[in-house]
C-alpha cells in the first residue's frame, strides 16, 4: 500500500500544477522569411492583343515569337472599381494559347485620362483601384500588370499621383510575385506630357514598353513615316539620357500597321494582304499611300534594342502577318531567337 501513495500524491502534485498554471503553451514556430521580389531582367519581346480583335485568324505558333502578352484592355471607374472585362472567351482563348507556349501573361489597364487623373488624385480611390487590379490577377493567375494611362501631365498635377498610384501598386504586385510595367509617350515632344513621368518611377516599375510610333511628320528627312528608325533614337535619347532610364529596363516599341495621315491608319497583314512590299516601308492600299515598318526597320531596330534597350514591344499581336512577311519573324531572327 505504500508504495501506490508517493506515485499517488506525484500525480496529484502534477494536476494541482496545472491546474494553477493552464494548459502548457504550444511552441510558436517563427515565420518562414518571404523570399524577396527579383524583377526579370531578360530579354523581352512584348506585344498586345485587343479585345476587339478575333484570335481565331493569329497561328498559335506565332506565339513562340514573344515573351510576354499583354490583353488590352481592363477599364477602371472614378471610384476604383472595374468595369467587366471585355471579350471574356477571347480572354481565355487568347491567354491559354500563350500560356501553352510558355509565354508570360498579363492585364493591361487602359481607360480615359479623366478617370485616371480623378481616381489618382485620391488617396482612397487609389487604393481601391490597386486592391481591384490585384483581385482580378490573383483569380486570373496572371503574371503582371501593364499600366498604360495616357498620359500623366504636369499641368494637372497627375504627374505627381501618378507616382503615387504606381508606387502603391508596384509593392501590392510585387508582395504577391507580380511584376509592373508601362506603357508610355515616345518622349519626342517637348512639354507637359514628357515630363508628366517622373524618373523616380523607374524604381517602381519592372519595365518600360516606349510607344514609338503614332509621329506623323515628326521626322523631317521622312516626314509620311509615323514610327521612323530616327524616332526611336531620339526617343531613346530622351529618355536613357535624359530620363535616366536603365537599360535593362527599357523596351523599345514597334507599329504592325501603317498610317497615310495622322487619323489614318491599316494593319500590316491588311497591307500585305493588298500586295504590300515587306522589304520597303510603304504601300498603296485604299486609293492612298500607307507608311509602316517593313521588316527591314524592324531588323534594325531589333538590332537597336539589343544594343541600347533590353526588349521589343508591338502593338499589336494581331495585326502582324503569319507568313514568312512576319514583322515579329524578321526581329526574332535578326535576335537569333529560337521560335519553332
Amino acid at each position: 500500500m505504500k508504495k501506490l501513495i508517493f506515485p499517488l500524491l506525484v500525480s496529484l502534485f502534477f494536476l494541482n500544477a496545472c491546474k494553477k498554471g493552464g494548459e502548457p503553451k504550444p511552441v510558436v514556430q517563427p515565420p518562414i522569411p518571404k523570399a524577396p521580389y527579383i524583377s526579370n531582367t531578360s530579354f523581352k519581346i512584348v506585344a498586345y492583343f485587343p479585345s476587339y480583335r478575333n484570335p481565331d485568324s493569329v497561328d498559335v505558333s506565332k506565339y513562340k515569337m514573344i515573351t510576354h502578352l499583354y490583353y488590352a484592355f481592363l477599364t477602371p471607374n472614378a471610384n476604383g472599381s472595374l468595369n467587366s472585362l471585355p471579350e471574356p472567351a477571347r480572354f481565355n482563348q487568347v491567354i491559354a494559347a500563350a500560356r501553352s507556349k510558355g509565354v508570360k501573361v498579363g492585364i493591361s489597364v487602359s481607360g480615359a485620362s479623366s478617370i485616371f487623373v480623378s481616381l489618382a488624385a485620391n488617396a482612397e480611390t487609389r487604393t481601391t483601384l490597386v486592391k481591384n487590379i490585384l483581385t482580378f490577377v490573383k483569380q486570373n493567375n496572371m503574371d503582371g500588370v501593364d499600366m498604360d494611362w495616357e498620359y500623366p501631365r504636369t499641368t494637372d498635377g497627375s504627374d505627381i499621383t501618378y507616382t503615387a498610384l504606381i508606387k502603391e501598386l508596384s509593392d501590392s504586385l510585387h508582395n504577391n510575385n507580380k511584376y509592373l510595367s508601362a506603357a508610355v509617350t515616345p518622349g519626342v515632344y517637348a512639354g507637359s506630357v514628357r515630363d508628366g513621368f517622373k524618373s523616380e518611377n523607374f524604381a517602381y516599375i519592372d519595365f518600360i514598353n516606349l510607344m514609338i510610333y503614332d509621329g506623323f511628320g515628326w521626322d523631317k528627312s521622312a516626314p509620311k513615316q509615323h514610327a521612323s528608325y530616327n524616332m526611336a533614337i531620339s526617343s531613346l535619347d530622351v529618355w536613357q539620357n535624359m530620363k535616366g532610364l536603365p537599360r535593362e529596363k527599357t523596351i523599345l516599341g514597334l507599329p504592325s500597321y501603317g498610317r497615310s495621315a495622322p487619323t489614318v491608319s491599316a494593319g500590316y497583314r491588311s497591307l500585305m494582304a493588298a500586295g504590300g512590299n515587306s522589304n520597303i516601308d510603304s504601300a498603296a492600299f485604299n486609293g492612298s499611300v500607307y507608311y509602316y515598318n517593313g521588316t527591314k526597320t524592324v531588323k534594325n531596330k531589333a538590332i537597336l534594342a539589343k544594343q541600347r534597350g533590353n526588349g521589343l514591344m508591338m502593338w499589336e499581336f494581331y495585326f502582324d502577318t503569319n507568313g514568312s512577311n512576319s514583322l515579329l519573324k524578321a526581329a526574332n531572327d535578326t535576335l537569333g531567337r529560337a521560335y519553332n
